[in-house]
């Protein structure tokens, strides 16, 4: 027990800021990486996007190439305001957005990948970028004393 009291005691001082930045970084991978599938080049759409949000995704209430136009331009611009930090928890929320839609709306099956997704998101939501980002540096987020642990 001693053992295991040490290792947590070690593993609680792993700083908030640098498991926020792994926050940042993993989820935006996740978005970007699906983005640059979309893509030829910088930012052209595929033909096969455009049948992808036409057929596969279907959403209601939005036409297929208005919705792969802005969910492409979503998943490469917002995970680049999670690596820099930047508007932080705009570009988390805005990806829980797009994952609620794709867990509604495309792939209701799907639920422990977008719960595993949220679950990544909602500390930076919650938190902010913490001290390792611009929105730190430029003022826009206040470094804050640890939250209390109650017993």
């Amino acid at each position: 027990m001693k053992l295991y009291a040490a290792v947590v005691g070690l593993l609680a001082r792993i700083p908030e800021s640098l498991w926020l930045l792994v926050c940042r970084l993993g989820s935006g991978a996740i978005f970007f990486l699906s983005g640059r599938t979309k893509v030829d080049g910088l930012l052209t759409l595929k033909d096969s996007t455009y049948t992808l949000f036409e057929y596969e995704y279907a959403l209601p209430l939005i036409p297929p190439d208005i919705a792969a136009h802005a969910a492409t331009y979503a998943e490469h611009g917002f995970p680049i305001l999670l690596a820099l930090g930047l508007l932080t928890r705009a570009g988390a929320l805005g990806l829980l957005g797009m994952t609620a839609t794709i867990q509604i709306f495309v792939y209701p099956d799907a639920w422990p990948t977008h719960l595993s997704w949220a679950a990544i998101l909602l500390p930076i939501i919650a938190r902010g970028p913490g001290t390792l980002s611009l929105d730190h540096m430029l003022g826009l987020e206040r470094s804050r004393s640890p939250a209390p642990v109650s017993a």
